[in-house]
């Protein structure tokens, strides 16, 4: 090999060794600082793409979740209050049959009547406040809700308005609904007795749609889960193998280090040479 002061061959190798496993160590130790083998477009660039893609679905689909969770709320506040019109309803079917008793005393139907009309203010109240986040299924032109269903915003689930207001079509009690009369009663006995099948009917519905929220709920969870999955099988780093590589390398830069501290030294020994 020929030794030369103006190029030191051996110390050249050495540092591009040397230079080469820093990088090296320095990629290693960026990825167990962020848990990431691809944390910017410069480590993979289609990779990192495709897992900004899925990152931008996996956010949409937090949103679709938000919606959902609203709907199943409003929903469940709808059907809880449905409930509890339904139950009113009983009380005054009562009420009102025991005012259709020819026999009973005005006192009586006076206080019968009284009930009775406590309990109807009651159902014009249940329904005003069944209300959850600006949303009443129940209320007097109440529009229903229309809830998200996919990332792409494409799709929708809605769950449409059932009307318990008193005079509406399914609580057919109107307002004025009163039993201080035989003929008043017995209208009002009709007029409850439809409303309670009405009822049913209606929280029925309510039913069947708070169910199709909750599992398409649960669907989008799950998708949102399997995607966080996907991209972290794109771009996490393992590691226990990084950790592994660390040491490696480390002791590899140790070494680098002295192999380029000898290379450094072979000029010294032209010097020798000259010696006498």
């Amino acid at each position: 090999m020929v030794m030369s002061v103006n190029t030191n061959v051996s110390a050249q190798v050495a540092l591009q060794n040397l230079n080469a496993t820093n990088a090296q160590l320095s990629t290693t130790q960026a990825r167990i600082n962020t848990g990431l083998k691809i944390s910017s477009a410069k480590d993979n660039g289609a990779i990192w793409a495709i897992a900004q893609g899925q990152r931008a679905d996996i956010g949409a689909l937090n949103a679709v979740k938000q919606s959902l969770d609203r709907g199943v709320a409003a929903t469940d506040v709808a059907m809880a209050a449905g409930e509890t019109v339904s139950d009113l309803l009983l009380q005054m079917k009562e009420k009102a049959l025991a005012a259709t008793d020819k026999s009973l005393k005005t006192a009586a139907r006076a206080a019968l009547n009284e009930d009775f009309k406590a309990l109807r203010d009651q159902i014009a109240s249940v329904t005003k406040n069944a209300e959850f986040n600006g949303v009443n299924l129940l209320k007097t032109a109440a529009d229903g809700f229309t809830a998200l269903a996919n990332a792409e915003g494409t799709a929708s689930l809605t769950v449409p308005a059932e009307v318990m207001a008193l005079g509406s079509t399914t609580v057919t009690v109107a307002v004025t609904q009163s039993i201080e009369t035989l003929t008043k009663a017995t209208a009002s006995l009709a007029a409850v007795s439809a409303s309670i099948d009405n009822v049913s009917g209606a929280l029925a519905r309510l039913g069947t749609k708070s169910k199709a929220l909750t599992t398409h709920l649960s669907f989008v969870g799950k998708l949102s889960d399997a995607l966080e999955a996907g991209v972290g099988n794109l771009v996490d780093a393992d590691l226990a193998k990084e950790s592994a590589k660390l040491q490696a390398l480390q002791t590899k830069q140790q070494l680098g280090v002295q192999a380029l501290s000898i290379a450094n030294q072979t000029p010294q020994l032209i010097m020798s040479l000259f010696r006498g």
